[in-house]
């Protein structure tokens, strides 16, 4: 059985996020909570929220809980979300344009055996 959770709009650009998501995918929770909770990434610790709430919704289901040593990152997958447009004023009456990105974070967990 598989479980989810998703973090919207999280200010951080989907290309950073990314990193940190690779590393995760795949691993064991505890193992994957371990590498979030020791990296120094700003990404690191949205990641790390996005997993620990999948977590509990797959320890606190009321039809089958499924113990944490049983669980292990299925997906965490990163999406963009909308882009905040604003402007920075240069020199000379100039202005820039700037995009402050944002990610949708999606983390699966699951206690199926890995293929």
């Amino acid at each position: 059985m598989e479980k989810r959770a998703i973090s919207k709009f999280q200010r951080i650009s989907a290309f950073k996020a990314r990193e940190v998501a690779r590393l995760i995918q795949g691993k064991t929770v505890e193992e994957a909570l371990s590498i979030v909770d020791f990296s120094p990434r700003k990404s690191a610790t949205l990641i790390g929220k996005t997993l620990r709430s999948a977590i509990a919704n797959a320890e606190n289901d009321e039809k089958n809980p499924v113990s944490r040593e049983e669980l292990y990152v299925k997906e965490a997958i990163i999406g963009e979300g909308p882009s905040m447009k604003r402007v920075q004023y240069k020199a000379r009456g100039r202005a820039g344009r700037m995009k402050k990105r944002t990610s949708h974070i999606k983390v699966v967990v699951s206690d199926e055996t890995q293929e």
